[in-house]
């Protein structure tokens, strides 16, 4: 086909199993980065669903482990649930780790009418449950920063946030609003003021229906790595499947700069 696609002019990168596992880089991910990617005429956005720390704590965790990534080139689902409760105006409970605290610094949390949930396993106990569950009832919006089922950490994998959203869901018979990944208004907003559309971007990820099914709802394309919180066959649950599997982050790089500009 003539039109199949236009160039390529936006990348977007998930970070957790797709760049780095904790503490450790992804094999040749910040080579691909800094050697191959960054020569190439693309923007370049880091997309992550992380509440497990603030903006400032990833950013030099990834310095660490020797990525050379701008502050203002990550977009964290924790910015966009700030943005949400600023728009709404509402005093949020909290259900997110201390150190994802200093994202929402200048919120009101006195008095909530709001309850905000992230990845919290410290606030994830009855009485802290049934205060968000109480609060729900009585008419506070539930709003989830993301809803993965689960994530990979060194040990093997770990629940994520969307059990305990659901469960508050199921208990409150009410649905959250989710404003991180497989959200398409989270994808935009990644996008915004990069002058491009979802068309011109590519999204890499290992959450086979957060990055790439969500992305690819949004018109992206998707490419699925098979690092991190990737197991066999997630290329068969989502339709349509992934524009590309690839091994690792440097491949994707590669097929990229050989097929997409």
């Amino acid at each position: 086909r003539m039109a199949a696609r236009r160039a390529l002019k936006a990348v977007l990168v998930d970070l957790n199993g797709t760049l780095h596992i904790e503490d450790s880089a992804v094999p040749g991910a910040q080579e691909a980065l800094k050697r191959q990617l960054r020569s190439a005429p693309v923007t370049i956005r880091f997309v992550t669903n992380t509440t497990k720390e603030c903006k400032r704590e990833l950013l030099e965790r990834l310095t660490k482990l020797g990525f050379d990534i701008a502050e203002n080139e990550i977009f964290t689902s924790l910015t966009a649930a700030r943005n949400l409760l600023e728009q709404k105006q509402v005093r949020p409970l909290l259900l997110v780790d201390d150190k994802a605290l200093p994202d929402f610094t200048g919120i009101a949390t006195d008095d909530p009418n709001a309850v905000v949930i992230g990845l919290a396993p410290e606030h994830f106990h009855y009485e802290m449950m049934n205060r968000a569950f109480r609060l729900i009832l009585d008419g506070a919006p539930l709003i989830a920063i993301h809803k993965a089922r689960y994530f990979k950490k060194k040990d093997g994998l770990a629940l994520g946030p969307g059990p305990f959203v659901t469960g508050l869901e199921y208990a409150t018979d009410t649905k959250a609003t989710v404003v991180g990944k497989p959200e398409k208004t989270f994808f935009l907003e990644a996008l915004r003021g990069t002058d491009c559309t979802p068309e011109d971007a590519v999204m890499i990820g290992d959450d086979c229906r957060d990055d790439v099914g969500g992305a690819q709802k949004a018109g992206m394309r998707g490419i699925l790595v098979r690092t991190g919180k990737y197991r066999p066959a997630d290329e068969v649950k989502i339709n349509p499947a992934p524009y590309l599997t690839c091994e690792n982050f440097p491949e994707a790089v590669e097929h990229i700069l050989e097929h997409l500009l």
